[in-house]
């Protein structure tokens, strides 16, 4: 069987984008493949992260695979950090890629911003991390988004130069990117040419995934429209990235078509529209928030599906030090 590796950050605030454009499809795709689901707390250190808080948002994102559907118990779920084969593999990468791959990675500009010189090593090196995520299991897709797909082409790169480099030409897979579903890439409530993040000072700008019915109602009151009625194509959806984005929502949590959508609330007032959006996001966020809510008030038990999954994943991580030449103790 084909098997996936997917991981998320644990940064705190996981959000709708989260759920969207992530966390369901690793509900979906467990039915057709063998998953391995990360909670990437080395990626999070990229930047500085406060210990306590670090502790709790990984154990919160590990709630939200399973409060979403995720089977703990038939797929592996567990934390980057507790398996060493991650960062053992990622210094082996560190030596096959080169630098001018790595400076072409336009997401380590954008994080960086103009104080690029302040940035960490760690958010430099990022992409070889995540290729040794994938490829320490030899995972054969991943599902991204838009902005990661750079990252999985240079996974791709440090595998193929590793298995020419080392002869050995089929033990790296080339691994297929998997880009699935409506609102893919949700944006911000307050901005929409904006990505839905979680830094992003404005708690308005997103909707948690530990929202009560009250937060998400009032969020999507708030969200910015304009004072247009609802569009009647597409198209004239698209110039309005606002609205633009509460549409691709709407039909990613009802999985409908747009057109559909829009043949239903053309021409009318945004507030009807809200008012369906809200009800929407009610039914299908409200289990999965008292679900994590759940989980959280017992941390032993996430711990313990985290530890168990740990063990799993060091059972199947491939071990390339015998092909680098490294001596065995």
């Amino acid at each position: 069987m084909n098997r996936i590796f997917s991981g998320v950050q644990p940064t705190g605030n996981l959000h709708l984008g989260n759920y969207l454009g992530a966390i369901r499809n690793f509900v979906r795709l467990q039915h057709d493949y063998e998953c391995i689901y990360c909670v990437v707390d080395q990626h999070a250190i990229t930047m500085w992260q406060e210990p306590a808080e670090l502790r709790r948002a990984t154990r919160e994102v590990a709630a939200a695979f399973i409060a979403a559907g995720v089977d703990a118990k038939k797929q592996i779920v567990f934390n980057q950090s507790a398996v060493p084969a991650h960062s053992q593999l990622a210094w082996i990468f560190n030596c096959v890629a080169r630098m001018g791959w790595l400076n072409r990675m336009t997401q380590f500009k954008e994080k960086a911003g103009k104080d690029r010189e302040n940035a960490s090593a760690g958010l430099y090196v990022y992409p070889n991390l995540m290729a040794a995520d994938i490829l320490a299991y030899k995972a054969t897709h991943v599902p991204v988004g838009e902005d990661q797909k750079q990252h999985l082409e240079l996974t791709r790169d440090i595998a193929q130069k590793f298995n020419n480099d080392f002869s050995v030409p089929d033990f790296f897979p080339l691994t297929e990117p998997l880009i699935l579903g409506e609102a893919t890439r949700v944006m911000s409530l307050r901005d929409g040419s904006k990505k839905m993040s979680k830094s992003d000072p404005s708690d308005y700008s997103r909707i948690n995934l530990t929202d009560d019915a009250d937060a998400i109602a009032l969020k999507i009151r708030k969200a910015k429209t304009d004072p247009l009625p609802m569009p009647a194509t597409e198209a004239e959806a698209e110039t309005r990235p606002e609205v633009d984005n509460l549409l691709g929502i709407y039909a990613a949590l009802s999985d409908r078509q747009r057109s559909d959508i829009l043949a239903e609330f053309a021409g009318r007032e945004f507030s009807a529209f809200k008012k369906a959006l809200t009800d929407l996001a009610v039914e299908k966020l409200g289990p999965i928030n008292a679900d994590m809510k759940r989980l959280l008030a017992d941390p032993g038990y996430v711990d313990q599906v985290l530890k168990d999954g740990a063990t799993r994943a060091r059972a199947i991580a491939d071990e390339v030090y015998d092909i680098v030449g490294f001596l065995r103790p």
